[in-house]
């Protein structure tokens, strides 16, 4: 199928995620002891879990996670067909590498929901089940600063936060597909208009006489 190559992608960025956050989870401890300094003080592996959105964002409430986790699968589904559609339009091409890295970074975040509260045993302790309420692993951390909020900024006043969240290879997937597009919107979704050419049979030619001036 001449679309594959956009799924195969997609299949990579999942394979390559999935892969790296098990490496992570059996091979390092939780938490600020088991950094690991990659460069220097500001590029870091720092294993931390995830209960809601890409880059540590959450949702409230006690169905919260689970409506996240749903809204998830089909998000997966809609992603998936959409880079089918777009591909039979025969659009720019550069728009359908960006979906196949959002849609593997998806499927990616989706796996970790879904199983990993069973297999991993990482769904919160107050989870009603542990299916679909898995924690996301992420592990890459952007130390550029952190450090307690001025009171006066608005929602995150008096809160201590990093300015870049720990992410892991999905995440970075979906933002990097997003950001792409944004940045090339313009000739991604610009419709190319053809000149119609009307040809005209040489045998029917004498027919078309020129209107009086």
């Amino acid at each position: 199928m001449k679309y594959s190559k956009y799924y195969i992608l997609s299949a990579a960025i999942i394979l390559l995620d999935q892969v790296v956050k098990l490496l992570v989870h059996f091979n390092m401890e939780m938490g600020v002891n088991g950094q690991i300094h990659i460069i220097g003080e500001y590029f870091k592996l720092h294993y931390l879990t995830n209960p809601g959105m890409a880059f540590g964002m959450q949702l409230g409430s006690e169905y919260g996670k689970l409506f996240l986790t749903l809204f998830r699968l089909v998000a997966m589904v809609l992603i998936s067909y959409y880079l089918y559609y777009l591909a039979k339009k025969q659009v720019h091409q550069g728009l359908l590498w960006c979906v196949a890295l959002i849609l593997g970074g998806a499927i990616g975040n989706v796996i970790d929901s879904t199983f990993y509260g069973v297999f991993l045993d990482n769904a919160p302790y107050n989870a009603p089940t542990p299916w679909f309420h898995g924690q996301v692993v992420d592990m890459f951390y952007i130390d550029i600063w952190e450090g307690r909020i001025p009171d006066w900024v608005p929602l995150w006043g008096g809160d201590y936060m990093a300015l870049w969240p720990v992410f892991n290879i999905a995440d970075a997937s979906i933002f990097v597909g997003v950001a792409i597009i944004l940045i090339f919107q313009q000739k991604f979704f610009s419709e190319e208009k053809k000149a119609e050419k009307v040809v005209v049979p040489a045998d029917m030619q004498e027919q078309y006489i020129e209107p009086d001036k």
